[in-house]
């Protein structure tokens, strides 16, 4: 079972997703479900789709933006502000470990948003993002 982390009041994330924990993520309540895994990025997970059906006969919205891991681009960043923008709260983002989704979330958050504030909650949710710093404090200043 898949733990829900919590960053913001709007956004959790998580790792990957079973059926049984998309259906516990219904039962806690989440509107959205975003999944940042490529399909087939291991052997073991479900397809997209497959969840996406379970998603919608649960009542949630389902958004796949698959994003190879270590490689997001600035595009990626606004299209996942976007995302959260257009999507009904409470969301729920996966992939592998939670950590591609904490990444996307701070990075989309850098501009007008205090740093170590967007660190703690990170950490609180028990993601380091101490490597993203530099990114981060560009995305800021740009």
């Amino acid at each position: 079972m898949s733990d829900f982390k919590r960053l913001s009041d709007s956004l959790s994330v998580s790792a990957q997703l079973s059926p049984d924990d998309l259906k516990a993520a219904a039962t806690a309540g989440f509107k959205s479900i975003i999944n940042n895994r490529p399909d087939q990025e291991s052997a073991d997970q479900p397809s997209s789709d497959s969840m996406a059906n379970l998603a919608l006969s649960l009542g949630m919205s389902y958004i796949h933006q698959p994003i190879v891991s270590g490689q997001i681009s600035e595009e990626n960043i606004n299209d996942f502000a976007a995302l959260i923008a257009d999507s009904e709260t409470p969301i729920l983002a996966f992939c592998r470990t939670g950590t591609r989704c904490t990444h996307l979330w701070a990075l989309s958050n850098a501009k007008g948003n205090d740093l170590s504030d967007i660190a703690a909650s990170a950490a609180a949710a028990g993601y380091d993002i101490s490597g993203l710093m530099p990114r981060l404090q560009q995305r800021k200043e740009g």
